[in-house]
Parts: C-alpha cells; structure tokens; sequence
C-alpha cells in the first residue's frame, strides 16, 4: 500500500469518527443536552478535521512526489 493510499485510508477511519461525533452532537441538540458537553463535542469535531485535513494534504504529498 502506497504512502498516499495509507494517508486516506486514515482520512477516511477519522472521516467516520467525525461524522459520529457530529450525530452526538445533533442527538445532543434535539435531547436540549448539556452545553458544555457540546463544546467539548465540537472541540473534538474540530480537531478530527484538523486531522483529517493534514492526511489528505499527506496523500496529496505523497502523490505528487510518486508522479
């Protein structure tokens, strides 16, 4: 497996705790839950996509570099 394969294959596993912690927070929402569990919520959404951006810009790398 390629260096820009394994990048979004990790992209893709955070890609799906994100989503997962979004249908938390809208669960949260509906259920008028704690606010400082849905900060927390969305300091945690926020990270994964942090994460999820330096992979794919670790796959676009590693592409580039293989062309």
């Amino acid at each position: 497996m390629s260096t820009a394969d394994s990048s979004l294959g990790r992209a893709e596993e955070l890609l799906e705790r994100l989503k997962n912690r979004v249908a938390t927070l809208e669960a949260s929402a509906a259920a008028d839950g704690d606010i400082d569990e849905a900060i927390d919520t969305l300091a945690e959404i926020a990270e994964l996509a942090k994460q999820i951006e330096a992979e794919v810009q670790r796959a676009r790398q590693a592409a580039d570099a293989a062309a």
